[in-house]
């Protein structure tokens, strides 16, 4: 079955400094609905950013700066980054998310599961585009302002990746209520990633230490031994 296509007006940026392979990217997507604009380096990255908006970027940013890139343009946009690598270490993986990339898949991969990942994304800012006259959600550390998509914590402006938003936005629309491991993943990066719990740890920890006033010691990102997250307000 071929994947759904997506209007021309949702924009791919494909950063890659091996010609062959940002081509082989850029078909893949082009051939999926998507409008492709290619980046080679870091002055081309930032430009492209800046000029064509888009709405993911996938970056294999193993010829291309590793995390310090990831950084550099997470400094510069929220656009979801996808990181492409051949390092399967635990430690890059870290690294990389850390420097505000929201997903990350190691090649080889399948070019399936990279479509999937950039839909899931798009979705993903499809919906957070998407207006909710709800109130703000308060804890005595920060806010979570459900309708304007903006966290602040002793009335200064948190900046989240759209990962760590979107993880948080489904626990603060469910305070008290246990969310299982499934559902969060599902409701963040779609169906296809329901067991891939590491992805939860990395962003809970990430939210925790931007959030929490002792990260060691949450008092509202609670986790639920082998179930799942709670949200204590």
């Amino acid at each position: 079955m071929s994947p759904p296509s997506r209007p021309s007006t949702t924009t791919v940026l494909v950063v890659d400094a091996d010609p062959h392979s940002q081509d082989e990217l850029g078909n893949a997507l082009s051939s999926a609905g998507y409008r492709v604009d290619k980046a080679t380096d870091d002055e081309t990255c930032s430009r492209a950013v800046t000029d064509a908006e888009p709405h993911v970027v996938v970056a294999d940013v193993d010829g291309f700066g590793g995390a310090d890139a990831v950084a550099a343009l997470r400094g510069r946009s929220n656009v979801p980054i996808i990181v492409l690598s051949a390092r399967a270490g635990h430690h890059d993986k870290m690294e990389t998310f850390e420097a505000g990339a929201d997903d990350y898949l190691t090649r080889p991969f399948e070019m399936d599961e990279l479509m999937a990942r950039v839909r899931a994304l798009v979705r993903r800012r499809s919906l957070s585009g998407q207006a909710y006259a709800e109130p703000a959600v308060e804890t005595d550390s920060f806010t979570v302002d459900l309708f304007a998509k903006k966290v602040h914590k002793n009335g200064t402006a948190v900046h989240l990746t759209p990962n760590e938003w979107g993880v948080l936005e489904v626990l603060a629309r469910n305070p008290g209520r246990l969310i299982p491991h499934r559902h969060l993943l599902e409701q963040v990066w779609g169906p296809g990633h329901l067991t891939h719990s590491n992805y939860l740890r990395v962003y809970i920890a990430q939210l925790r230490r931007k959030l929490e006033p002792v990260p060691a010691r949450p008092r509202h990102l609670l986790t639920e031994p082998g179930a799942g997250y709670r949200f204590e307000s």
